[in-house]
């Protein structure tokens, strides 16, 4: 019996984490954590008998202890809540599936604690790369990647022995406004942006996808996990969402990983490594796709790429205000509050009047975290016209 954790447990990787569990049969749930979702986190709790279950905000916490009173589960909020349900059960693996920032501190208890960790949450090794992979060496768990990308490349890796890598091809699907000018994305609404082509996802990583702020996330998270630098990462546009990433080694030589657009797959490899399981869904059909075909990213037109790259070459503080302005801007255009071509525009401004700090502590990482949030926020109570 397989024991795990589930950060996140009330969106779209943790719902499916929970699939992959009550299909397979042998997945014991020791602890989810949700953020304010109480009428699922309870059917979650009463369907897997979890000892801890958490919720961010307090009230709900309050809440669902209140709706599971007859049940043998210990219910927490806030962040000691979280750091209880990382590393306070017995469980071996840690799904970090929560969104945002809000998974270094969490991430790196659990892996104080000796779990492995199976992550979705790329934010943590964005901004804290250099904190987390160490750490987790020193401490003998593995990081074994969630997101489909990163786990093609992972298992492209198998079997590579001391061969190393020359080049990592990471793929992007180009997002729905793939081929469209910025003057053409002016208009962009939050129910458009949230059509992605391929996949499902959750809102905040499906606009991310379609501003290719996303794909600039996980080429900084690459460089972490796979011990690399930027140099050695080229994205590649490839709209069929078929091939999800690719490995280039030194002879030349190119190994892809291919499947359906179905997150599933990453999750399960990730749960059950270096085992693999029957997965009921899908399969490629190579003839009726046809085709397979590529083509560069439009830095221009979406610029958050270019951002990302001008971010992970600067490092130290850079990265955590590339991507808390994003998070920041990414909440202020599915209210309504700014236009979509003003999130790549934020996180420019933030950057700009950042002043980097190298090597930065978890302190510095959330303080720099805190200024960004504070400078977007104050750009708009000043009233300053962001299209």
């Amino acid at each position: 019996m397989k024991k795990i954790a589930i950060l996140g447990s009330t969106g779209s990787i943790g719902t499916q984490t929970l699939e992959i569990a009550r299909n397979n049969g042998d997945i014991q749930v020791t602890a989810l954590a949700a953020g304010r979702n109480v009428k699922l986190l309870e059917a979650q709790i009463r369907e897997f008998s979890p000892r801890i279950a958490c919720l961010w905000d307090e009230k709900a916490a309050k809440e669902l202890k209140g709706r599971v009173r007859d049940l043998q589960v210990k219910v927490t909020s806030g962040m000691e809540g979280l750091l209880e349900a990382a590393a306070g059960t017995d469980c071996e693996i840690v799904v970090t599936a929560v969104v945002g920032m809000i998974g270094i501190r969490p991430t790196i208890a659990a892996i104080e604690a000796g779990k492995d960790i199976a992550l979705a949450n790329k934010e943590t090794l964005v901004t804290a790369g250099h904190l987390i992979m160490p750490l987790a060496r020193e401490k003998q768990v593995k990081i074994l990647p969630v997101d489909s990308e990163h786990s093609a490349i992972f298992q492209c890796l198998q079997g590579a022995g001391s061969n190393r890598l020359h080049k990592i091809l990471l793929t992007a699907s180009g997002g729905p406004f793939r081929g469209r000018t910025r003057e053409q994305m002016a208009a962009v609404k939050p129910e458009d942006a949230l059509k992605h082509p391929n996949w499902t996802m959750g809102s905040k990583i499906t606009i991310d996808s379609s501003t290719m702020v996303n794909k600039g996330l996980e080429v900084m998270e690459a460089r972490w996990l796979f011990d690399v630098s930027l140099d050695q990462i080229q994205v590649v546009v490839q709209p069929q969402s078929v091939i999800h990433s690719m490995v280039e080694f030194e002879d030349g030589a190119v190994m892809a990983q291919l499947g359906t657009p179905d997150m599933k797959l990453p999750i399960q490899y990730a749960l059950y490594y270096p085992q693999r399981r029957f997965l009921p869904g899908e399969r490629l059909d190579f003839w009726k796709m046809g085709q397979i075909t590529f083509e560069a990213p439009d830095p221009e037109n979406f610029r958050g790429l270019a951002l990302a790259f001008s971010a992970g070459r600067q490092g130290g503080t850079m990265p955590t205000v590339f991507n808390a302005a994003n998070e920041l801007a990414v909440r202020l255009f599915l209210e309504g509050k700014i236009s979509y071509l003003a999130i790549t525009d934020l996180i420019q401004a933030a950057m700009e009047r950042h002043e980097n700090r190298p090597n930065p502590g978890l302190d510095d990482i959330l303080r720099a975290e805190q200024e960004t949030y504070d400078y977007i926020n104050g750009q708009l109570r000043k009233g300053r016209k962001i299209q």
